[in-house]
């Protein structure tokens, strides 16, 4: 297991995304940021929705974690957005020596 986390989240449109990369990126608290449009379903007071998103993964660490969780839902635009972390159980250690690096305060 390493120190290495994904990071996921979801915004609607591509303005959203660009302001939680922005600021994770500029904020050493990712060292890589990916996006890909998705389509979500899902229960949303007692309605079933179907929204076209933005899927967000941050490659960070798990000592960025909780200043990268705490920037996400400053800036998020939902009311209750799914920001969630799973671990990475291996990577070369060049590529973990540089998340590393880029994720250092």
């Amino acid at each position: 297991m390493t120190d290495l986390i994904a990071v996921y989240t979801t915004v609607s449109n591509g303005e959203q995304a660009k302001l939680l990369v922005s600021a994770a990126i500029e904020s050493n608290l990712a060292a890589c940021v990916q996006s890909e449009p998705i389509r979500s379903t899902y229960r949303w007071q007692g309605q079933i929705e179907r929204q076209d998103e933005i899927r967000l993964l941050f490659k960070t660490t798990r000592p960025a974690y909780p200043k990268l969780e705490k920037l996400l839902l400053e800036l998020h635009p939902y009311e209750l957005p799914a920001i969630f972390a799973m671990p990475v159980c291996a990577a070369s250690l060049e590529y973990t020596q540089w998340v590393k690096s880029a994720c250092q305060q």
